[in-house]
């Protein structure tokens, strides 16, 4: 009798009733960082309501297509594991910069065009660098990743950067309250349930937040009931030397990003990351960030916002996400839907971030509890890696003073802390130097053994 070959978790399709609850968690784990983005740049360019509003949709609907191409994959794009897409914050300060004094929303979506054609060539060269990423990188990437998102849990928790009542003590007991709705139902409910905790805390947090003045949906009565982004809405792309450069550089600094969270959910899925599997990734990311300058959004990176959720719930079924990228393209077809989710208030998001952040940390422990620390200098490579790596999170106008592209590449932790330790794996692990301590004390034992 013929046996069918058992499918991997990361293959597997859960029932409908599932695949909604898990990929709904899903986007609101993310949602406020995905429209982050758009409503910074757009407030920069003083963009009149509508407009904004526009360019919130637009970037909702490439999310959920940027997404589905990652998680499901079609010939050689998409990684194919439970990746969420999303708007990148590194390319914030260069599109700021472009849209300000260098030809506006058409410049920036030209620049954005080419550097997505830029990371679809030069992903497979990419693929080729993953031998560069041992459990020693890709442990303190993942522990650098978690870190560095925990001042926008704490941000979150706080009522939102800009806040009129930022700090207010009912902010941070919303956010407490929620953190602990989603141990509780972590650890008292049953499995299912379990595994939506971060949805249940929301869901909890917002229905205590409402009464309580925190929140209203006066916007949902505004916003329309359908909005389709059009290609070059806001005109033809042009194509200024200046802003392509600046937006190479944001297309490398994405790239080294996007294969520590690729690393991180390959670990967390018990399907490691190949070199082939890492081309096809970034090769989606270079697609995704071609329909971003054409349908009036942004770069596209993987969103490391949902890779510690991944890590929380344990469910890792790539379709699990793929519905998340369904419901993203129906939040961006659907303003008013989108309206709803926007409601949601920051402390809310607080709560459940601390804890879904701070998963992403934990896990890069457990991969660096895996690497030898006796009689090397692994312990080193860490610790400045980390340390090179919050620089930016704790003091982050500690490179206001340097150029642009230096700013863009170190301004984000993540890329600075990975370009940190890679460098430092070779110097003190690859490189022909001087006998490590543990050599060293071997020598007169094996002088002695062979007298």
């Amino acid at each position: 009798m013929a046996t069918t070959a058992p499918v991997h978790p990361v293959d597997e399709v859960p029932p409908v009733r599932q695949l909604a609850a898990f990929g709904l968690q899903h986007v609101l784990a993310m949602y406020a960082g995905a429209v982050a983005v758009p409503l910074i740049v757009g407030g920069a360019m003083k963009l009149s309501p509508a407009d904004l509003a526009y360019l919130i949709t637009a970037d909702l609907l490439v999310c959920g297509i940027a997404t589905l191409i990652q998680c499901v994959g079609f010939w050689r794009f998409g990684v194919r594991l439970p990746i969420m897409q999303g708007c990148t914050f590194a390319a914030v300060s260069p599109m700021v910069l472009i849209g300000t004094t260098d030809g506006g929303l058409p410049a920036i979506y030209g620049s954005v065009i080419v550097a997505g054609l830029a990371i679809v060539l030069l992903a497979p060269v990419f693929g080729k660098l993953l031998r560069f990423f041992p459990p020693l990188v890709t442990g303190t990437v993942i522990l650098i990743i978690g870190v560095s998102l925990l001042p926008v849990a704490g941000n979150w928790a706080a009522g939102g950067v800009g806040s009129k009542d930022f700090g207010e003590p009912k902010n941070l007991a919303l956010a407490g309250f929620v953190l602990a709705v989603v141990l509780g139902v972590q650890r008292f409910a049953p499995a299912f349930l379990s595994r939506i905790a971060v949805l249940i805390g929301i869901a909890v947090g917002l229905a205590v937040a409402v009464p309580f003045g925190f929140t209203d949906f006066g916007g949902v009565g505004d916003a329309d009931w359908i909005g389709i982004s059009t290609p070059f809405h806001f005109g033809a792309p042009s194509f200024h030397a200046s802003a392509i450069i600046s937006m190479l550089v944001v297309a490398l600094v994405t790239m080294t990003e996007t294969t520590g969270d690729f690393i991180a959910v390959g670990e967390m899925t018990d399907r490691p990351i190949q070199p082939r599997t890492l081309a096809d990734g970034l090769r989606a990311d270079g697609l995704s960030t071609v329909l971003g300058g054409v349908f009036n959004t942004f770069p596209y990176t993987a969103f490391a916002q949902n890779v510690g959720l991944v890590g929380m719930t344990r469910v890792r079924s790539r379709w699990v996400v793929a519905a998340a990228g369904g419901i993203l393209v129906l939040l961006g077809l659907l303003p008013k839907l989108g309206a709803v989710v926007a409601a949601i208030p920051a402390p809310v998001l607080g709560g459940a971030g601390l804890v879904m952040f701070g998963t992403v940390a934990a896990s890069g422990l457990r991969t660096l509890a895996e690497v030898d620390f006796k009689g090397n200098n692994n312990l080193t490579v860490v610790a400045v890696s980390v340390a090179v790596g919050m620089l930016p999170v704790g003091v982050p106008t500690v490179y206001e003073k340097f150029p642009d592209w230096f700013q863009t590449v170190m301004n984000s932790g993540i890329s600075a802390g990975c370009l940190t330790a890679i460098v430092l794996n070779l110097l003190f692990n690859h490189l022909p130097g001087k006998a490590s301590s543990a050599e060293v004390a071997a020598e007169p034992e094996a002088a002695s053994a062979g007298a």
